[in-house]
């Protein structure tokens, strides 16, 4: 339980843009697209952290870095909050987001460091299960509260205050984790010692990349399977309205009973973990996903359906995430566990980067509909992909101990 809410300060902010921000900004008169400008500036460090993620393994201990990265996140979500909504002050508030962002990911590498220092291999699917329950809980949270406090408080940057005071809360959750040293794999101090810690981190980042199962998986994460891109253009006022849906019902699908159903969905998904191949149950999850989202578009556009496939939808959601961090945790080992995890986390947030924005632009064109059947088309496409090259690259290069 440490872990789910060690990690729920790095979902929060996550689901204060993409739900509480992107439907009150296209309530207030952005459009579409522009609505998906808010999270895919909140997504676009998402995919870039691999590139600071070695800060974590040879500076300061784990530890340390939640508490600066936490602190500063809720600084950052009260900016956020603080910025009207409309197409003036738009670029100010995506350089906020984007900034705001890039702190937090360190707030993720921290956890995700301690957890890989900590966890037995026997352990990782239910770790992987609390894990996400933190993310995908906390994005719920950050969303649905969010949302909540931003309609009915006086003033836009109270939601903010109050987001970021919870996330102050989480740091109470160190003091039941066990101590994980300050640089221990990298004792040395100095930029001689720093420069011979990053070495060893590439190193290592290297040798996991020829591993069978590193490679298989960083290929698995860069194709746009299980991404749950449709969620951030659903939680959009101009979208929800067309199932008759309002803030009431996005707050609901996005908020405590979506986090529930993702938790739930978490579980049953690190369950699957411990007992099928992380990467077996990753590649069905993501046809199960696009098959969702075929199911939302060929039903009637009504709130309860709006509500009911939404609601599912998280499910599988939370199923894809637990399945996402067991797959990786088999794959990296402890050594430069930031680095190495937040290469296969960038791997995987840039196809849900890139697809969250082409899908906003179908939804402006085509409408809903069709932004649904784009999703489940390139899920459908990557799996395919996926499987076809692992039987060609089985066919040429042998036995499994070959790259």
């Amino acid at each position: 339980m440490v872990w789910t809410v060690l990690n729920l300060p790095f979902g929060a902010l996550g689901g204060f843009v993409s739900v509480a921000l992107t439907f009150m900004a296209t309530r207030r008169g952005l459009s579409i697209s522009e609505g998906a400008l808010l999270n895919g500036a909140q997504l676009l460090t998402q995919w870039l952290k691999w590139l600071w993620a070695p800060i974590v393994d040879v500076t300061l201990s784990p530890r340390t870095w939640y508490l600066i990265a936490t602190v500063a996140s809720a600084f950052g979500v009260l900016a956020m909050a603080a910025v009207p909504l409309d197409t003036a002050t738009l670029d100010i508030l995506l350089a906020i987001i984007a900034g705001a962002s890039l702190i937090n990911s360190v707030v993720g590498m921290s956890v995700e460091a301690m957890i890989a220092a900590s966890t037995a291999p026997e352990q990782i699917g239910r770790v992987s299960a609390w894990f996400q329950a933190g993310n995908l809980g906390g994005n719920g949270l950050g969303g649905g509260l969010g949302l909540w406090l931003a309609a009915t408080l006086p003033r836009p940057w109270m939601s903010g205050a109050v987001v970021g005071a919870l996330f102050l809360l989480c740091c109470a959750a160190l003091a039941a984790l066990p101590h994980v040293g300050t640089r221990a794999a990298h004792p040395s101090r100095g930029l001689a010692g720093a420069w011979r810690a990053t070495r060893q981190v590439a190193r290592e980042l290297a040798g996991l990349l020829k591993t069978r199962s590193g490679f298989q998986a960083a290929v698995l994460c860069a194709l746009p399977v299980s991404t749950g891109a449709a969620q951030g253009v659903l939680t959009q006022a101009k979208i929800a309205a067309l199932w008759g849906a309002g803030a009431a019902q996005v707050a609901l699908v996005q908020g405590a009973i979506s986090g529930l159903v993702t938790t739930a969905g978490c579980f049953l998904g690190g369950f699957l973990c411990q007992r099928i191949h992380p990467r077996a149950v990753y590649v069905a999850v993501g046809l199960a996903m696009s098959a969702v989202a075929v199911a939302m578009c060929l039903s009637a556009q009504t709130v309860d359906t709006y509500v009911g496939w939404n609601l599912v939808y998280s499910f599988v959601l939370g199923l894809a995430y637990a399945a996402f961090t067991a797959l990786v945790l088999d794959a990296i080992g402890t050594g430069a566990a930031a680095t190495k995890y937040n290469v296969f986390a960038s791997l995987s947030n840039f196809p849900l980067w890139w697809l969250g924005l082409l899908l906003g632009v179908a939804a402006q064109r085509w409408g809903a509909r069709a932004m649904l059947l784009t999703e489940a088309a390139f899920g459908f496409a990557g799996v395919t992909a996926f499987l076809g090259g692992v039987r060609l690259f089985r066919a040429r290069v042998g036995p499994p101990s070959a790259v």
